[in-house]
């Protein structure tokens, strides 16, 4: 469907050569915008019937309390199923830390949090397929859990920002939410109106930087310095690409689907997805304000080798 209708606009209406780099640029820009935001609005709209009860409040107070390895497991697939951006969860994670949640079951959500998410999952599902779709997921939990880990056992207590710890929490009421059908119905409208409006130029960006790398970028260059498994050096040059890119997991898939169309290996695509994801610099610049240098670091530097490590598994497996 969506197909036929870049096909349409672009090759008949617009009269384009299909083998032009125009031409292919733009029916890849058209057909993967129509489709993404379908999902996109269809995603959430669902997404928000069924999650009108939680609140960032809410994963809060489910997180809070609990022993460590239950709390870091919810905090994983809280943050999992909750669309925050990467700088969007920064405040959650000043709540987690006022609340006295411990700092590494609080770094496993920042990580899982704008890495994964519902939404991202299906896109992924209905334009790269099952396989991308659950290697990607599965290797976020496991770098969520894997980093909080590490980043505890460096003591990150000691690097938080002084006001940080002495701001007052105080038991906030919740407020009463309305579970009729026609509540939850305005719940939804407004998750997509919300999380639309804060993504959509992101995705665009995405689907641009897609069209341009799929319609103009050479095969052959592509295949030379980033397709192959045995690049090496492939791996950690993705995730350091990524790092001055801001997207969030949905708006990177577009580059991630012409990089794979042009051949470029799983584990390289994947260590991309991450690092724009996860560890772009605006969230390092939002979250300076709640951890001093040595904490923010760490925190790049386990999320840097965590991610070349799953490019180069993935590399090696496939």
């Amino acid at each position: 469907m969506f197909d036929a209708f870049a096909t349409l606009l672009v090759y008949r209406l617009l009269a384009l050569d299909p083998a032009s780099h125009l031409g292919q640029a733009l029916h890849f820009f058209v057909m993967d915008t129509t489709k993404i935001f379908f999902l996109l609005l269809l995603v959430i709209y669902v997404m928000g019937l069924l999650r009108a009860l939680l609140s960032p409040e809410r994963v809060r107070e489910y997180v809070r309390g609990k022993p460590a390895w239950l709390a870091r497991t919810l905090a994983i697939l809280l943050g999992a199923v909750t669309p925050f951006c990467s700088c969007s969860s920064v405040p959650l994670f000043i709540g987690f830390v006022e609340a006295g949640i411990p700092l590494g079951v609080t770094f496993s959500f920042l990580i899982a949090s704008p890495m994964i998410n519902e939404v991202a999952a299906v896109i992924l599902v209905g334009i790269l397929g099952w396989k991308l779709a659950t290697l990607y997921v599965g290797s976020g939990l496991l770098v969520a859990w894997v980093g909080g880990v590490v980043m505890e056992r460096f003591r990150p207590e000691r690097w938080v920002e002084d006001y940080v710890w002495k701001i007052h929490m105080g038991e906030t009421q919740l407020p009463e939410q309305d579970h009729s059908l026609a509540g939850r119905h305005r719940y939804a409208i407004t998750e997509v109106k919300v999380i639309v409006g804060r993504i959509w130029k992101w995705v665009l960006a995405g689907v641009a930087l897609g069209a341009l790398f799929h319609g103009y970028v050479p095969e052959n260059w592509v295949v030379e310095h980033l397709g192959g498994q045995d690049n090496w050096l492939a791996v950690p040059g993705a995730v350091l690409l990524g790092i001055p890119l801001y997207s969030n997991a949905t708006g990177v898939i577009p580059l991630a689907e012409a990089m794979l169309g042009k051949g470029v290996a799983i584990g390289t695509t994947l260590a991309l997805m991450m690092s724009i994801a996860a560890l772009s610099l605006p969230e390092m610049l939002i979250l300076r304000k709640v951890i001093r240098w040595p904490a923010l670091a760490l925190y790049a530097g386990v999320l840097a080798v965590s991610f070349t490590l799953v490019g180069w598994g993935f590399n090696w497996i496939v």
